[in-house]
């Protein structure tokens, strides 16, 4: 009898060690769309997930990657483009089939991904683009028409101040390409007109705080001449309109890009009066789009431009609440 409960404790430890040596936690592979369809590996290379945008995005990624034949994962840059590059690299070294980027630099960032072309992997630039010289290193670009987005709140400070304002501008990460062209298209909106831009500084990082504390340098420096504030993103904004208020200025006319749930909420509330919004659901699928279509051979856009959405307090409820 004793010999007969060894074997079974013995059987039993065997089946403990079985599962002893599985990892702790495994992601599997959803099934194809279609039976026999190849599953495809992709990689999303992003600044921060700091950044409430790029945590979304990558929420999106993973939700659709399934349904276009991907798994997809995540490298977070913390704002350096050297572990953006390293990213690209790792990448390359373990046979990613392709790669959704949105760098810190749009500039320092092409030499990697000229690598990754040469490669053979697909480089997707995610919500910003190259420069236009180095172009042929990617294979499409999805997002939003950043100029455009500065465009549109240079005209919504023309329109509101017809006899011009004094104005200031707090741009976002120095060297992306967001602040990059919203700066562009906002100058361009605003050239020949009477707004005066007083003053303009970008920030280090896409960082509440940083656009706080450079308001309150504005303040300090130009104090109650300060009619209207362009901020190239909303939580940027938020910290923003705490400088404003510790200031006892009310009235500071302010616009703002993202059209994220601060955004909403503050042209809600009155203390922003506008928000332009991108929707990062569709850049996710758009994205996941053109990877499987170059994979496949099948004809799709090099330059695919989300539509924006101008959001106001008198507009505000016809638009969906945002998710991020």
């Amino acid at each position: 009898m004793s010999k007969k409960i060894l074997v079974v404790l013995l059987a039993l430890m065997m089946v403990v060690g079985v599962f002893a040596c599985k990892p702790a936690a495994t992601t599997e592979a959803a099934a194809p769309a279609e039976e026999g369809a190849k599953t495809y590996k992709a990689a999303f290379i992003t600044q921060a997930l700091s950044n409430e945008s790029q945590a979304y995005s990558w929420k999106q990624l993973q939700q659709y990657a399934p349904e276009y034949g991907f798994t997809v994962d995540v490298f977070e840059g913390q704002n350096d483009v050297q572990n953006e590059a390293k990213a690209v690299s790792t990448c390359i070294a373990q046979g990613y089939d392709a790669i959704f980027i949105n760098p810190s630099d749009i500039n320092a960032i092409v030499p990697s991904l000229m690598e990754a072309k040469e490669a053979g992997v697909i480089v997707g630039m995610f919500s910003s683009d190259l420069p236009a010289e180095s172009q042929q290193y990617r294979d499409f670009f999805c997002g939003v028409d950043d100029t455009m987005a500065g465009e549109t709140a240079g005209k919504a400070f023309v329109d509101h101040f017809p006899d011009g304002a004094f104005i200031v501008e707090i741009g976002g990460q120095a060297g992306h390409d967001a602040q990059i062209k919203r700066a562009d298209g906002f100058r361009k909106a605003i050239e020949g007109s009477k707004i005066n831009l007083a003053d303009s500084q970008n920030c280090s990082g896409w960082v509440t705080a940083d656009a706080m504390a450079i308001m309150e340098d504005f303040i300090v420096k130009y104090g109650d001449q300060i009619q209207g504030v362009f901020c190239h993103w909303d939580n940027g904004a938020t910290g923003i309109i705490e400088a404003l208020k510790n200031a006892n200025m009310n009235d500071v006319y302010l616009i703002g890009v993202d059209g994220c749930r601060a955004g909403y909420d503050q042209v809600k509330a009155g203390t922003q009066a506008v928000t332009i919004g991108q929707s990062f659901t569709n850049m996710a699928i758009k994205s996941l789009e053109c990877a499987k279509a170059m994979l496949e051979g099948k004809p799709f856009e090099a330059v695919n431009f989300i539509p924006l959405d101008v959001v106001t307090k008198d507009n505000i409820d016809t638009f969906p609440y945002p998710e991020w």
